[in-house]
């Protein structure tokens, strides 16, 4: 992959060894479509330019490899858009030792100083711990790929993970989910960068559609992995799902105060324990809408909700759509 080299780049796509291949593959997908569509809308394509720590060819997930230019030192005037590609990692062990890098530490550095300077910077997946490490998510609200939410509110406790997002903005930062949200991530980028004009043709070319959740995409025994508490509270909700525990229940049954249960169920998952019941209900009924005749009045019933209105409040609100909308996917 290789981007427009110039000076003043709009967009500085910032590749780690071992990113998701997919993630940089998609960064230059829809740059290099922007180049074509963006003259058809009437506005100025985006340049930009692919960057590594070292410059060379970066080995990415599966070996493949892309090549790059050094990154420019921190002298001067950048005003683009810095872009991290997520990283290829299967576990939390595995983050710690790639976040412990030599390369990791030099970007999360200089990602430090372009937030102090009030520059953008985007990131996607394990990346994202990245930006956590610079200091720019402290006091802001930021998502990751949501397995790793958890993992994210336990060493950045002033930030407000947002687990169920795709793509989430504030300030200068902006972070994106799982591996493939990061589509979601570069189209929010390229929207700022050139308008909503340009991002809707851009969705239509490509069928690439802005999702808002990662939500119907979370699998609660995988949150719960590595916590014993949060292992019993999905069991139990999965046990009893047509009549599930009330937090207060949880909370008695664990022989543990309200407090002390939201508190730990969050720093293992990223979210209170009335949405973690609420994802094991919410992927209980889409599981049984994919594989079911039953009527969406019956699966609100089998995951105990009191009717199908209930059903349907819920999805809008953690999915973004309707039991219906959800059978059809």
């Amino acid at each position: 992959m290789k981007g427009a080299v110039l000076a003043m780049p709009d967009v500085t796509v910032v590749v780690l060894a071992g990113a998701y291949a997919s993630s940089v593959g998609a960064t230059a997908d829809l740059l290099r479509a922007v180049e074509v569509l963006a003259p058809q809308v009437g506005v100025p394509p985006l340049t930009w330019r692919v960057c590594s720590v070292g410059g060379g060819d970066v080995e990415l997930t599966g070996g493949l490899r892309t090549p790059t230019i050094a990154l420019p030192g921190p002298t001067g005037v950048d005003r683009s858009t810095w872009v991290v590609p997520g990283l290829g990692i299967e576990n939390v062990d595995a983050l710690d030792r790639r976040l412990a890098s030599d390369d990791v530490d030099t970007v999360a550095r200089r990602v430090g100083r372009r937030i102090s300077e009030g520059r953008p910077v985007a990131a996607s997946c394990a990346s994202v711990f990245v930006l956590q490490r610079a200091g720019a998510l402290a006091g802001r609200r930021a998502t990751t790929t949501w397995w790793l939410a958890g993992r994210l509110q336990s060493i950045e406790p002033t930030c407000r993970v947002v687990a169920d997002k795709m793509v989430c903005a504030d300030g200068p930062v902006v972070t994106g989910g799982a591996a493939f949200a990061h589509a979601d991530l570069m189209l929010h980028v390229i929207r700022e960068r050139r308008g909503a004009r340009l991002t809707r043709a851009l969705s239509r070319a490509l069928l690439v559609d802005g999702r808002l959740s990662q939500a119907r995409y979370v699998a609660p025994e995988v949150l719960a992995s590595g916590d014993a508490l949060v292992s019993a509270i999905v069991d139990l909700v999965e046990r009893r799902i047509e009549s599930p525990p009330s937090v207060a229940e949880l909370a008695a049954g664990f022989a543990v105060s309200e407090r002390t249960l939201a508190r730990r169920v969050r720093a293992a998952t990223g979210l209170g324990p009335l949405a973690l019941v609420n994802a094991v209900r919410v992927r209980r009924a889409d599981d049984l809408l994919a594989t079911t005749t039953m009527s969406v009045d019956q699966v609100a019933t089998a995951v105990g909700y009191q009717d199908a209105t209930a059903l349907r409040r819920m999805t809008r609100r953690t999915l973004g759509v309707t039991p219906s909308a959800l059978r059809q996917a």
